[in-house]
């Protein structure tokens, strides 16, 4: 099984477009210990013919460009991506699919209440229901992949983890750390092998510690280094956990949380432009390496 990393920074990228903040100033100057990332999101593949993309970020164009294996290969129309699979209804993982509107027939894949989401706004109707055939996935039941040409030799399972809906969905008093299908994560096997991608978390549940136990690889919520970390910067007034992100670093974050689970290869991704440990040269990020994580980059090649 093939995987791409096409983004790993969390929503506006890195740096953001808005943003001075210590580690975006460092990237717009070019230093090379702070290297831009689009926004969060992968490509997998069993055969490296069909790809799925798993969540669309805004910046999907620009991925693709960059992403040669997902280039049109034969013909006047052709796509490699044969299909979507969503996490959650945010607007990083959900807006580029405005970027596939182009007539390809492709599948849409996600829970019963994304799909709803997405039906509600008429602006998805631009993907041609005609050629984009949107398939409802069932929490906890393994289902194999198929896109236009077939089964795609990759199975999926969605589980629920603790987290809250999209921001442009919140109500007056939102929950947060719940349990629903708002919030997914992925487990992903094929050829005999699998991996986790969990690009949001608000905790680690001991039923998740129980799932990810032992895993040969997962892509995990890198958000925030400290839960106030947006405050500290001035760059905002919400906490990590406020916005359904549990922190990299303090004695609840996911440095201590997986210590003890056997995780052979723990990759951070959905990475904030506040967070130091998208800067090679800090001591956030000799401390993640230290306690045997990687941090995610653009085009990396990643194998479970």
């Amino acid at each position: 099984m093939k995987i791409v990393v096409l983004g790993s920074a969390a929503g506006g990228g890195y740096p953001q477009w808005n943003c001075n903040c210590d580690t975006c100033r460092r990237a717009r100057t070019g230093d090379p210990a702070a290297k831009p990332r689009t926004q969060s999101s992968l490509a997998i593949s069993a055969d490296g013919e069909r790809w799925f993309l798993l969540n669309a970020s805004p910046d999907l164009r620009q991925q693709i460009l960059n992403t040669p294996l997902l280039h049109p290969r034969h013909g006047k129309r052709h796509s490699p991506i044969a299909g979507v699979v969503l996490t959650n209804g945010d607007v990083d993982h959900i807006a580029g699919l405005i970027n596939l509107r182009e007539s390809q027939p492709l599948s849409l894949y996600a829970t019963s209440r994304i799909q709803a989401v997405l039906a509600a706004n008429s602006i998805f109707q631009v993907l041609n229901p005609d050629l984009v055939e949107r398939r409802t996935l069932a929490l906890n039941d393994p289902v194999e992949l198929v896109g236009p040409d077939g089964p795609s030799g990759i199975r999926v399972e969605m589980f629920a983890v603790p987290g809250k809906v999209a921001l442009y969905l919140e109500d007056a008093a939102p929950v947060l750390d719940g349990e629903t299908e708002d919030t997914v994560g992925l487990r992903i096997s094929g050829g005999g092998r699998s991996f986790f991608y969990v690009p949001g978390c608000a905790k680690l549940t001991p039923a998740l510690a129980d799932r990810l136990r032992g895993a040969d690889l997962l892509l995990f919520d890198g958000t925030l280094w400290r839960d106030d970390e947006m405050v500290l910067n001035g760059v905002g007034s919400k906490t990590g956990r406020r916005m359904g992100h549990m922190s990299v670093s303090g004695p609840d974050g996911s440095l201590a949380a997986f210590a003890d689970l056997g995780i052979r290869r723990k990759i951070f991704i959905h990475i904030n432009n506040t967070n130091p440990i998208l800067l090679d040269d800090s001591p956030e990020r000799a401390a993640v390496e230290e306690a045997g994580w990687e941090v995610g980059e653009d085009g990396r090649e990643v194998s479970p």
